[in-house]
């Protein structure tokens, strides 16, 4: 129902009456005015007047809502632990495939070899839930196809030159803007799910607990919305996962791959394998 009266506000631009918003929305006038008190609460500027109310302005939300189109597999937290903990008691107990688990701030955050993720507000933590037709051996593919997806996400929104540095690492200007983290539970020859966690340090101030690190926001100079990041490597995501039938083939498009290899960290391209060996610089 939130999304639906934001939609409206968004779509007028101007004053919406109350009865308006009823009659269009099927409910009473006193439950508009409660779901309106609450997207108050929750940081969006609604002004309301004695002719009804206006969207004034809305914050770097990542309500479901916020995601119309994808909202009933969003779970979103405030404040969490871990997503990845979330998400493996919600894969677990049968959570769809594509479920994305977002928290604004995570108190036990990890990385690879549980190393810590500071997870301070203003960046962008998520786990997304996936359940590919696969065998376990072919699972490390998935986590390519998210380093992909993240890099011509950043590339294409931002403009800058964003690297991958194996095994799970985006970097810019040699700091790292983000990391990733995947587990996996399989029953038989097949993957039961896989989760795939990343932590994105967009508008956080990443340096301040790990000099190696950079946010989006220190690189563009600007504010970054991290609903429409968000937004963007999902669909991102997905239409790699999709293009590339996973469950048939081992390896995906060449031309993708061919791109993936051109924006490696340099360490890696003196690899005389594929993948590459860990980027030791």
């Amino acid at each position: 129902m939130k999304g639906r009266i934001l939609s409206i506000l968004q779509e007028k631009k101007g004053v919406v009456s109350g009865q308006k918003l009823s009659s269009k929305l099927g409910v009473s006038r006193v439950s508009i005015w409660k779901h309106i008190n609450k997207l108050q609460e929750f940081g969006y500027d609604i002004i309301a007047t004695s002719n009804g109310y206006q969207l004034a302005g809305s914050p770097d939300a990542l309500f479901p809502w916020e995601f119309p189109e994808r909202e009933a597999k969003i779970q979103y937290f405030s404040k969490v632990t871990s997503t990845m903990d979330i998400a493996r008691d919600l894969a677990r107990k049968g959570s769809p495939d594509f479920t994305v688990v977002i928290a604004e701030c995570q108190t036990e955050g990890r990385g690879r070899l549980k190393r810590v993720w500071h997870s301070s507000l203003g960046g962008l933590y998520f786990t997304i839930i996936l359940r590919p037709q696969i065998s376990p051996v072919l699972s490390p593919r998935i986590n390519f196809a998210a380093s992909l997806a993240l890099v011509r996400t950043l590339r294409k929104l931002f403009g800058f030159d964003a690297m991958v540095k194996w095994p799970n690492d985006v970097l810019a200007d040699g700091k790292k803007v983000s990391g990733m983290l995947s587990e996996m539970e399989a029953e038989g020859d097949m993957v039961t799910f896989i989760n795939i966690g990343l932590g994105i340090n967009v508008n956080n101030d990443a340096e301040k607990k790990e000099p190696g690190a950079i946010s989006i926001q220190k690189i563009t100079g600007k504010q970054v919305s991290r609903k429409k990041l968000l937004a963007e490597f999902l669909d991102e995501f997905e239409s790699i996962v999709n293009a590339n039938t996973l469950e048939n083939d081992i390896r995906p498009a060449a031309s993708l791959w061919k791109w993936l290899w051109n924006c490696w960290a340099p360490c890696a391209k003196t690899a005389k394998k594929w993948p590459p060996a860990i980027c030791t610089n």
